[in-house]
């Protein structure tokens, strides 16, 4: 197949597939392209210096001992207690993929970067419900709303495609913003509901924030402090899983 490309009074005829292999090599170098053509970022985490998180990557801190649970590679979460897992070791500039599922509607989660070793420390110690401080990545159901309107209260605050924000930390969210300006709303609406699974591609350097949802960018910020810490899962009340959890840490 071929394309006709009109230019001026001429007519050049170039391979179909010649086009698109050169759109696509153009946006995996440039994560922010996105091509005449439509072709979207494509993120290679099988290309060189990814890694897969195992079990003995993360650490309990504040969750019961069935919180968590790994089976054939994917890891279950209760939801129970309100807690998080953290990785052993801490991270600065690093990309993220993380497959997630929610099994009940309105489930919530999160991911969070940068985690403070002084608030995880905290957490460990006192062994009781909380999360730290850090940027949250929001992995929240779509039900969640229609949860939160049952019950009478404000739904304008949050998204459920993919918000990021500072919890007890500092960050420039990036617009569209929450009406208070604290959390970067997603540009696009791209998350599944529960019962399906859902891709995030974060990139993280020099105190910025990016997220992906599904393959395209929707939300981040920047001038983050501190931009080094751990890791964390997030156990919020409603079952969870994740699988294909990758990472590559970066200069």
């Amino acid at each position: 197949m071929t394309v006709l490309l009109r230019l001026g009074f001429f007519v050049v005829v170039l391979p179909l597939l010649s086009l698109l292999g050169s759109a696509q090599e153009a946006a995996t170098q440039n994560p922010n392209l996105v091509s005449s053509e439509g072709v979207r970022p494509y993120i290679d985490d099988a290309g060189p210096g990814w890694m897969s998180f195992t079990e003995s990557d993360f650490s309990k801190v504040n969750s019961g001992d069935d919180t968590w649970s790994w089976k054939d590679g994917v890891l279950h979460c209760t939801g129970n207690p309100v807690s998080v897992l953290r990785t052993t070791k801490q991270f600065e500039n690093v990309e993220l993929v993380v497959e997630w599922m929610h099994e009940k509607p309105g489930g919530n989660s999160g991911v969070f970067l940068w985690t403070t070793p002084e608030s995880i420390e905290k957490l460990t110690k006192a062994g009781k419900p909380g999360l730290p401080a850090g940027i949250e990545v929001q992995v929240l159901d779509h039900a969640f709303t229609d949860m939160m309107k049952a019950r009478g209260r404000k739904t304008d605050w949050f998204g459920t495609n993919g918000d990021v924000f500072a919890v007890k930390v500092k960050l420039n969210p990036f617009p569209p913003l929450s009406p208070d300006g604290s959390r970067s709303f997603p540009r696009k609406h791209l998350a599944k509901g529960h019962g399906q699974w859902n891709q995030y591609y974060i990139r993280a350097i020099n105190g910025e924030v990016r997220l992906w949802v599904n393959g395209e960018e929707v939300s981040g910020g920047n001038g983050a402090d501190p931009a080094r810490g751990y890791l964390c899962l997030e156990s919020e009340g409603s079952p969870i899983q994740f699988r294909k959890l990758r990472y590559r840490e970066l200069p």
